[in-house]
């Protein structure tokens, strides 16, 4: 069974960020609130929106951080550090710009060039081993053009395919707080909604 206590939604504070492809994790956290009822409400001490209901009968809290996204472990690691919180009981939703839109994995640990994950890490005293839940959202094609395209809203038949791997990893979310990590990767990792 998991141990996940708190699912972390990256992104950018601010109407502009708003459904640009750097607020994938964003948006994760938002369609999770949705889906489960749970109403997110501004905290000050935890520099985000929180929420915390009941998922798959486990009390799950959600945060979407109001800082920049390379200042995203202040609001996770106030959160962490307050309820407790392990790493092995922390998921991080995020974009990922090594994968197509529609391809969303979990993966445990391991380094990132992610900004919001780096600071995360940094914030947790380097403890890596935490769940993420990398949703894609495809690479311009040369680094120059990265920050630009992060920044951006993606095209609609995109953005499609970007909120069609949310809802399937919603429902990932559910199964691995259920049954267990390796059947939520089976599930999500064979999902490829632009095929």
């Amino acid at each position: 069974m998991s141990d996940i206590r708190l699912i972390v939604g990256l992104g950018n504070p601010g109407p502009e960020y708003q459904n640009t492809r750097h607020n994938a994790g964003a948006m994760l956290v938002e369609s999770l609130a949705s889906w489960f009822n749970i109403p997110l409400k501004y905290e000050a001490k935890f520099f985000g929106f929180t929420g915390r209901g009941i998922i798959e009968g486990k009390d799950i809290r959600l945060l979407i951080p109001t800082t920049f996204m390379n200042k995203s472990g202040q609001a996770v690691g106030a959160m962490c550090t307050f309820y407790k919180v392990l790493p092995n009981e922390l998921l991080v939703a995020y974009d990922e710009l090594d994968f197509e839109p529609g391809i969303a994995k979990f993966k445990i640990g391991g380094s990132s060039s992610q900004n919001g994950i780096r600071d995360i890490v940094r914030c947790l005293a380097n403890q890596k081993d935490f769940l993420r839940l990398r949703v894609g959202i495809g690479h311009p094609g040369h680094k120059s053009k990265v920050t630009g395209h992060v920044l951006s809203k993606a095209p609609a038949n995109e953005q499609a395919l970007i909120e069609g791997a949310i809802d399937e990893s919603i429902r990932c979310i559910q199964l691995l707080l259920k049954q267990d990590l390796p059947k939520a990767q089976q599930r999500l990792h064979a999902y490829n909604a632009a095929s």
